[in-house]
């Protein structure tokens, strides 16, 4: 009876388990630090209490202990007699939808003329649209604050073409602000996810669709966008999922109490003393909800996987 017979594992397999295991080492002792430990520890300050001494939250490490009075202050916000919860979610979700709609109808075109039309020069065209993007977010929201205010340069420009009467007060608790900003802040991501799923397609499916007397405008609505449509949902989670939980963009372009999002609670809910454990609370629920599309995306990505096989 050999050794494969009674089920041991021959030696190079084994030395090359070892190996990968060694490779994967340094990753999850990564996974470990910057994620596992953090999350813990807003796991312990969502079932912490407040000290009478401090006013402040203080963690409870051991989970047997954990109180639930931090989730029902969380739920009293969302649906109590004194919640204000409700309004910024149906808020947040208004501009996440407006932004995610901009951001698409803005990146695919773009993607689909670098795939398609940038020849030689994909590398360049890709490089100048995701070059301003490596200069840091603050960095950028702050360059777009001076754009934006009453003597910047957007003003002027309006008032030099006579689309407004006055300076517009872009900075001033305005809508539009904030989601052109989520748009600014979360494209380049989509643009780089639609170009690598478009510039994945075969161009014999569109030769073939062309040599069926499709046009080039049906071409496009039947093939291109069908053979498209995993890397459009994929660019779609990669950018609105972190919209949800975005509360820089506001804080910087608005601060306006009427264009606060559920990141902005949950931002002021952490920086008061006494409100941590609810914040934490908050933070896992949005946590909780945002796992649910990214769950159903692996899921369908393994099935479809498998039905290609």
């Amino acid at each position: 009876m050999t050794s494969r017979d009674r089920g041991d594992e021959p030696p190079g397999a084994r030395r090359a388990g070892m190996l990968w295991a060694a490779l994967a080492a340094p990753g999850a002792v990564w996974l470990l630090v910057l994620f596992v430990v953090p999350f813990y520890a807003v796991l312990a300050i969502a079932g912490g209490q407040i000290s009478p001494i401090l006013e402040s939250i203080v963690p409870e490490w051991n989970p047997l202990r954990w109180r639930s009075s931090n989730a029902v202050g969380a739920w009293r916000d969302v649906v109590g007699s004194t919640a204000f919860v409700g309004p910024v979610l149906v808020r947040t979700v208004l501009y996440v939808a407006a932004a995610s709609a901009i951001s698409l109808v803005i990146a695919y075109p773009v993607a689909y003329f670098v795939t398609r039309f940038g020849g030689r020069r994909k590398g360049m065209f890709l490089a100048m649209l995701i070059a301003p993007f490596w200069i840091s977010y603050m960095m950028r929201m702050l360059a777009w604050i001076d754009l934006l205010q009453t003597d910047g340069y957007v003003n002027r420009v309006l008032m030099s073409l006579h689309l407004v009467n006055q300076p517009v007060d872009w900075l001033g608790g305005q809508s539009s602000t904030v989601v052109l900003g989520l748009v600014y802040g979360y494209i380049p991501y989509l643009i780089l996810v639609l170009y690598s799923g478009i510039d994945r397609i075969d161009p014999r499916l569109l030769e073939a669709g062309r040599d069926l007397g499709l046009s080039k405008w049906r071409t496009f609505v039947r093939v291109t966008v069908p053979l498209s449509r995993q890397s459009i949902v994929t660019g779609m989670l990669i950018t609105v999922l972190p919209m949800f939980g975005d509360y820089f963009t506001n804080q910087m372009l608005s601060g306006a109490a009427g264009t606060s999002m559920i990141g902005n609670v949950i931002d002021g809910q952490l920086t008061t003393s006494s409100l941590e454990g609810q914040g934490a609370v908050m933070s896992l629920a949005l946590l909780a909800v945002l796992l649910a599309p990214m769950l159903a995306y692996a899921v369908s990505t393994a099935r479809a996987s498998l039905e290609s096989a």
